[in-house]
């Protein structure tokens, strides 16, 4: 990596915002229309500079003061984009700190949006369980808080707007073997991911990690055959149109599921919580902050 000493260069007031989003995208999309209707000053970059954001991407082997000082002093950085591996965190808060002047005991609050795929074990987990310290994000997570008392938001699976947990069937069942092991699923809608990033700015809490999701534990086999009987229903009707091959497919999921509940003794669906294997508590941080998921269960 390469090295480089940097002054720290005085910013206009202009220039300060009280957010910097560094990596606008399907995030920004929930989080961007909160923060102007809070009147919360803000920026955001994209790599190509899209959109009126500033142009920045990130690189952990470069050591150019220029680009960082394209970024406006923020009371918060919130890191959308993964850092990964140990040298990553440090390097962009050297960079931003050694380039930003702040006011005297006024310390940026630095927060990376990381996921709950660090918590691997077969069991319930919150933000204090033992994690995966090897995992590479993890390992840049800590680094985070070690190196500017950062906070971390792990999130599970984001969906709202053009994204539906519905969508990712195909992508992750595509056997009887595979729906077989799967056991549960946890998911934050961008309404609420939002929500979360603007109450964590007002009421930060250095170098903690927290974990985000919308307190529902879903069992993939109920939603599988939920989802399939409202396909089915939906093409029989005419609702929606659905290609031949799709409409086998759903026939298939349901299938399997009947066989499945057979095969493994399961009375009724939704599985017991007990059965599903690893599952997330996340009412830590929504007590926190004294606040609550607004969207209930996936529709």
């Amino acid at each position: 990596m390469q090295s480089s000493s940097v002054e720290s260069v005085p910013q206009n007031a202009k220039d300060h915002v009280n957010l910097l989003i560094l990596g606008a995208g399907w995030t920004s999309t929930f989080l961007i229309p909160l923060l102007e209707r809070e009147g919360i000053k803000y920026a955001a970059t994209t790599t190509t500079g899209r959109d009126g954001t500033i142009p920045f991407k990130f690189d952990p082997q470069l050591s150019d003061p220029a680009l960082y000082k394209t970024l406006p002093s923020a009371d918060t950085v919130l890191i959308v984009f993964p850092l990964r591996g140990q040298g990553q965190s440090k390097h962009l808060v050297q960079m931003y700190e050694s380039t930003h002047k702040t006011v005297e005991g006024h310390k940026f609050h630095f927060v990376q949006l990381g996921a709950t795929t660090i918590w691997t074990a077969s069991t319930w987990h919150d933000e204090n369980s033992p994690y995966e310290l090897s995992d590479a994000r993890a390992i840049a997570e800590d680094e985070l808080m070690l190196c500017s008392q950062g906070a971390v938001l792990n999130l599970a699976g984001l969906y709202g707007g053009v994204r539906h947990p519905r969508d990712w069937l195909d992508r992750v069942i595509n056997t009887k073997a595979q729906l077989k092991g799967k056991g549960a699923l946890h998911v934050i809608h961008g309404d609420d991911l939002a929500r979360a990033i603007v109450a964590f700015h007002r009421n930060f809490t250095p170098g903690k990690r927290w974990l985000l999701s919308d307190m529902h534990v879903y069992d993939w086999w109920d939603l599988a055959q939920d989802w399939a009987v409202q396909t089915l229903r939906g093409a029989k009707s005419g609702d929606f149109d659905v290609p031949a091959d799709k409409i086998e497919i759903q026939k298939e999921l349901l299938a399997w599921v009947g066989e499945l509940m057979v095969e493994q003794g399961v009375r009724a669906l939704p599985r017991d919580t007990s059965s599903l294997g690893r599952t997330l508590d996340g009412r830590g941080f929504w007590k926190k902050m004294g606040i609550w998921p607004t969207h209930g269960r996936i529709k």
